[in-house]
């Protein structure tokens, strides 16, 4: 039987370490579990909320009424070789960084774009999580192949990546319903070097990138290639680096990251990102959109 829990702060379960507490809340780790928990929700009247590694999300300081689902316990995944390919099995709570381990067992691409991106594989699904590098593959959609899904009426359907609409940042088709668990493969053509790349990239990325605070990482989204323009890009030419409300600051090392410097509040994080969107919009012409889903109770 799930636990249900009341009150619990979601602060320490989020990658900016900031947001209110949770009504009612549970930790499910089976299937079982998440269907009690949907249907207590429903048979006392309250909205759920789906929680993941919680690293594309701004909690609201007044927290989430009704039921949160956090999904971090539910985790598990299964691989094999299949007709030339890798096959895996994963429930949607698992880390993207234990993808990550099993493609680098079999020294195969994805390994390298998981490698730049956090939080879990049902979230790395419903954004199609990706990297800006040009590199194959580069999001989840090259990776998936079906998801399973929890409908509000506690039916189980399986639906196939050719049913399901992908776009940059985002997939839809699926909805309404909570993803349990995603069937991902790849070819199994071995690359000695992936190791060494993904050593690499890593290096880069802490070179460049600000993560050894909190963050969400990449908080907009960059506009259309055509265009040529990056979001770091348009934010550090306007002069926003450094800009600061509160404890919350566009990062001095990466100007696409906001980072909570200690003791940031979601009201604080949330101002910094409408103000960088009004002076880049200002300066530029450019209206950058945030990947950022705001959850909970907003006024």
């Amino acid at each position: 039987m799930v636990k249900i829990q009341e009150n619990i702060i979601l602060a320490p379960m989020t990658s900016w370490l900031v947001g209110g507490p949770a009504e009612f809340f549970c930790l499910p780790e089976k299937v079982e579990e998440i269907q009690e928990a949907q249907s207590w929700a429903q048979i006392k009247g309250l909205p759920v909320q789906v929680l993941g590694g919680g690293t594309n999300v701004l909690i609201s300081d007044q927290g989430i009424r009704g039921l949160t689902i956090c999904l971090k316990n539910f985790s598990g995944l299964k691989a094999q070789e299949t007709h030339e390919r890798l096959t895996i099995e994963a429930l949607s709570g698992t880390s993207k960084s234990e993808l990550l381990k099993t493609f680098l067992k079999y020294k195969l691409g994805p390994a390298l774009f998981l490698a730049g991106i956090p939080g879990d594989i049902g979230g790395g699904v419903a954004m199609n999580a990706g990297v800006g590098e040009m590199i194959t593959p580069r999001e989840f959609v090259e990776i998936t192949d079906w998801i399973d899904v929890l409908r509000p009426n506690g039916e189980i359907v399986r639906l196939q990546k050719d049913q399901l609409k992908w776009d940059y940042r985002h997939c839809s088709g699926w909805q309404p319903g909570i993803i349990l668990k995603v069937g991902l493969s790849y070819p199994l053509n071995p690359d000695p070097t992936i190791l060494d790349q993904v050593k690499q990239a890593n290096k880069i990325r802490l070179s460049k990138q600000p993560l050894d605070m909190p963050s969400c990482g990449s908080v907009f989204v960059n506009p259309p290639a055509e265009t040529g323009y990056k979001a770091a890009q348009l934010i550090d030419s306007s002069g926003l680096k450094g800009f600061t409300i509160g404890r919350a600051q566009v990062s001095m090392k990466h100007a696409n990251f906001i980072v909570n410097t200690g003791g940031a509040t979601a009201k604080q994080i949330w101002q910094v990102i409408t103000h960088v969107q009004q002076v880049v919009l200002e300066k530029t012409g450019v209206q950058l959109k945030t990947e950022v889903l705001r959850l909970g109770e907003w006024k």
